[in-house]
């Protein structure tokens, strides 16, 4: 019963509540200063319509997409999902799952206008209702995605186990999540978690960022890595004076379906990026605390050195060593303060 509550609250406020990104309580919203420079120039080619209803509260747009078959879970009204039809190019697929016939009108509103601005014979978008806690109800098979994405719409499910269930399901090995979603500093009481506002503003359901990192540990992924975070404001004294006490953050997350260990080992592995990702000549960052420069040979973790030789990323990387020799535990740390990482999430 409670779920069936939450899902219909969150249809309502995004369905019928808000009418575009204006209307939003919080800073949670992606913000210009968030989309990388290389990607801002493709906004100007997103229809207004589909803009004014986008409520991300990050960037989720990795790159190497392109040929790529993409799931943007909890799509909207397909923002993203227009961005990756050009990363993807005519060649690979874009699928966008959403439960909002609202939302998903905007979005398949404008299929034919976006393919002809951008010169495809047709369409490599497609937009389907379906539940995310179940992504069968959208008919996607299991191992059958390069890349998931999902842009602030994990917190707004009731069941989020489910949700991350389903995105390994049907994740190719080697296939990546990166998606961006609120967390908190804490658990969220019980009282508030059914408060309309503050599940619509993603506050009530943002998970904790331990609980997320077990749940995350429970399905096979005991290593995530943070790629940004902000914190997030919030600009309504009505929704401060609720639920002011806990600290919410966007964070940016990758993560991949690769049998990885739970802490960073050391094999004397090394890691060289080529320089061969166009909107990256000069580094690479595979996230917040390792920035590959061209050229430079870098030390990696044996997860480190997965992530870049069995993934889509093998092609642009020198990588030297396996995993004979073992030499302890790597010697790194994440420079990040705010979100804890000290019980059990690897090292790097």
């Amino acid at each position: 019963m409670n779920q069936a509550v939450i899902s219909e609250s969150v249809q309502n406020y995004y369905g019928e509540v808000l009418k575009s990104s204006k209307d939003l309580k919080t800073s949670a919203c992606c913000t210009l200063d968030a989309m990388p420079v290389h990607l801002r120039p493709l906004l100007t080619d997103i229809h207004p319509e589909v803009s004014e209803r986008f409520y991300g509260c990050g960037s989720p747009l990795p790159s190497v997409l392109q040929g790529c078959t993409v799931l943007d879970v909890g799509c909207g009204s397909g923002r993203d999902c227009y961005l990756l039809s050009r990363l993807v190019g005519e060649s690979g697929q874009v699928i966008g799952v959403d439960m909002t016939d609202e939302q998903l009108d905007v979005a398949r509103r404008y299929q034919t206008w976006h393919c002809d601005r951008y010169g495809y014979a047709n369409s490599n978008v497609k937009f389907v209702q379906g539940y995310i806690e179940d992504l069968n109800t959208a008919g996607i098979a299991d191992n059958s995605v390069d890349v998931v994405v999902s842009n602030c719409v994990v917190n707004l499910s009731p069941d989020k186990h489910s949700v991350l269930s389903e995105i390994f399901r049907v994740l190719k090995p080697g296939g990546e999540l990166y998606f961006s979603d609120v967390y908190a500093d804490r658990r969220i009481p019980e009282s508030l978690k059914f408060e309309p506002v503050l599940l619509g503003e993603c506050l009530s359901g943002a998970l904790y960022w331990e609980d997320f990192r077990r749940i995350m540990e429970s399905l096979g992924c005991p290593d995530i890595r943070i790629v940004k975070e902000n914190p997030i404001t919030l600009d309504d004294p009505e929704v401060a004076a609720k639920i002011g006490m806990v600290g919410f953050r966007s964070v940016t997350v990758r993560a991949f379906k690769l049998d990885l260990e739970d802490r960073c080992e050391d094999f004397g592995q090394l890691a060289t990026y080529k320089g061969t990702i166009t909107e990256y000549p000069h580094a690479f960052d595979l996230d917040d605390h390792h920035h590959l420069e061209t050229g430079k040979p870098l030390r990696v973790c044996g997860n480190s050195f997965d992530m870049l030789a069995l993934t889509r990323f093998s092609d642009h990387f020198e990588l030297i060593g396996d995993k004979s020799t073992h030499f302890g535990l790597f010697d790194c740390a994440p420079p990040n303060k705010s979100i804890s990482n000290d019980s059990g999430l690897a090292c790097c």
